[in-house]
């Protein structure tokens, strides 16, 4: 047993270690031997797990819309708590083990019994929320999310009971000590810490921190950031934190996810088949057993060839490796001389050489091509809100033209038509700007319902997709909008050669094909259990290709026009 997909989340107790991955499993591993014992599985991505005090259940949390209590080690099933409308974030045990918090990207939390009967409904949230912990007490508990408020609550009652605004910034972590103090990590890279709705903050990393976790005994917290670092900080007096130390993580890492197993060892979670363990007092990573995991983040054609790559950062031609960079990628980018990629690392590079052409302080998550003044330009869309601008010159040269700030959060798409650069945003948001002098010309604030996944062009107008379900055309003189058939969060779209059909992708592993003729969905199918992470046409073929998160190139041929309306009951169309 291992993963094949990126580790999300990690707990600790005693004997065992437990993993939570975008592959569905959820593993549990003696803590001595790294070995896998026992596995149970979701039918999507597992974003969460955590041991009750005793070691002796676990509970996992997953965009299947439920969470899970497993019995350990053997990993039977003993509940499934139900109630959420979307992607569960985080599931974790009261300190007397009798309930179970949850929160979900519905902006709700919920209160379960053991037996999965929900008690009690949490709302006040105006965002996604992706972190809850329970006070040492047990009567209460404390959420934050994409909303940029951390929020307290009065598990009892139900009701909320204080509210700390931090001026709208993201914060993904949170752990509560023992004097009741709340130590935060938020997108601009601060440590926040809320005495009685205080907040204070410290400039900790670079760029967003993804996870934090602390230790009573020796009062160290512990920070994994997106700038790709780990800190380790020493608690003094009321506010004050102290650096003991900071090490660059390996690229195998992902800063998501990290749990304390003893003093000085830290188990963090990673793009491989196991999780890496850090050890602080020799400040060394041990990467032993790790396997670079299959996934496909991303394909292209070019040149009549099929070129894709993953978490393993491996650029494969026609299914052979040509090229490596050594870390996670997010997209391939043709340009006038090389194929860029970029991804976990903040790198772009040429992806056949491996070689670093930039270096920015965040993940880059996708890219376009446009022509300004008659030279090729690339846009580079940034995790922090930021659209990097390049000049391709002669000889493969790359010139930084400018880090355009189209957004306050990550950039999720990027396409381009006729002198306008679109974008979508993780915050709902879209945007159109002009190339000639980056001017905005167009925003749409919640363009979408919930986060935006994707874009691309479609004739001289754009298409974009998302968390919603909902497929958005956007054209000079009107807006509409699609219900797709997907079940899930929508990832990937892309067009065909001549911008009759567009193709869908989720994260269930589906596929749908759209008609602009007759602006109806004709197509649907399950080509794989695993998510479908990227879309490309293969105009050679005349098909589109979708790459997986289970490491596969699936074809997928250009929808049949004689549908006989067989999806039509699924388009909505609205002008806006």
């Amino acid at each position: 047993m291992q993963h094949r997909g990126p580790i999300a989340a990690i707990a600790a107790s005693g004997p065992y270690v437990a993993t939570a991955g975008y592959d569905n499993q959820v593993i549990v591993w003696s803590a001595d031997r790294r070995e896998a014992l026992s596995r149970g599985l979701h039918d999507h991505l597992v974003n969460h797990c955590a041991f009750n005090s005793q070691g002796s259940l676990l509970v996992s949390a997953s965009s299947d819309y439920s969470a899970r209590v497993w019995e350990v080690p053997s990993m039977r099933l003993r509940a499934c708590l139900l109630g959420h409308s979307d992607d569960v974030d985080m599931a974790v045990f009261s300190p007397d083990d009798r309930l179970i918090a949850t929160c979900a990207l519905d902006l709700t939390i919920r209160i379960f019994d053991l037996s999965g009967t929900c008690l009690s409904l949490l709302s006040g949230h105006t965002g996604n929320i992706i972190s809850v912990a329970w006070t040492r007490d047990g009567k209460g508990l404390v959420s934050c999310g994409v909303d940029g408020t951390i929020r307290e609550w009065d598990a009892t009652k139900g009701c909320e009971t204080r509210c700390t605004d931090l001026s709208g910034v993201r914060t993904d972590t949170l752990v509560i000590d023992a004097d009741g103090r709340i130590f935060a990590g938020d997108d601009d890279g601060r440590i926040v810490t809320i005495i009685d709705g205080e907040a204070s903050f410290i400039e900790a990393h670079k760029a967003g921190i993804k996870k934090i976790t602390y230790d009573e005994v020796s009062r160290r917290l512990v920070s994994l950031s997106y700038d790709r670092s780990l800190a380790i900080w020493q608690v003094k007096g009321t506010r004050e934190l102290v650096e003991v130390s900071r090490d660059i993580f390996p690229a195998l890492v992902w800063a998501r996810s990290a749990a304390l197993l003893d003093s000085h060892r830290i188990a963090v979670g990673t793009f491989g088949s196991t999780y890496a363990i850090y050890d602080s007092l020799t400040r060394t990573w041990d990467l032993d057993g790790i396997v670079a995991d299959p996934s496909l983040n991303a394909v292209t054609v070019l040149d009549d060839a099929v070129y894709a790559i993953g978490d393993a950062g491996v650029l494969k031609r026609n299914g052979q490796e040509v090229g490596k960079t050594g870390s996670l990628c997010n997209f391939l980018l043709a340009g006038a001389e090389r194929l860029y990629t970029g991804g976990q690392l903040g790198c772009l590079f040429d992806a056949r050489t491996g070689e670093v052409l930039y270096q920015h302080h965040s993940p880059l998550n996708c890219a376009t091509s446009f022509l300004r003044n008659g030279i090729s330009h690339l846009a580079i869309g940034a995790y922090t809100g930021e659209a990097l601008i390049f000049a391709e010159g002669t000889g493969g040269r790359l010139d930084l033209v400018d880090a355009l700030p189209l957004h306050d959060n990550a950039i999720k798409g990027l396409a381009s038509c006729k002198g306008r650069l679109f974008s979508v945003c993780a915050n709902t948001s879209i945007a159109w700007h002009d190339v000639s002098d980056f001017r905005e010309v167009r925003r749409v604030r919640k363009a979408h319902e919930r986060i935006a996944n994707g874009c691309c062009r479609i004739g001289e107008g754009f298409a974009s997709i998302g968390r919603d379900l909902k497929l958005r055309l956007w054209f000079e003189d009107r807006d509409d909008v699609y219900q797709t058939p997907h079940p899930n969060s929508v990832k990937c779209i892309a067009a065909s050669e001549d911008g009759r059909w567009l193709m869908t992708g989720a994260y269930t592993g589906t596929v749908a094909g759209f008609d602009m003729a007759s602006k109806e969905f004709v197509s649907f199918q399950r080509l794989t259990a695993s998510g479908i992470s990227s879309l490309a046409f293969e105009a050679g073929k005349d098909r589109f290709l979708a790459s997986a998160y289970d490491g596969v190139i699936y074809p997928v041929a250009r929808p049949s026009t004689r549908s006989q309306g067989l999806m039509s009951s699924l388009s909505v169309r609205s002008a806006a």
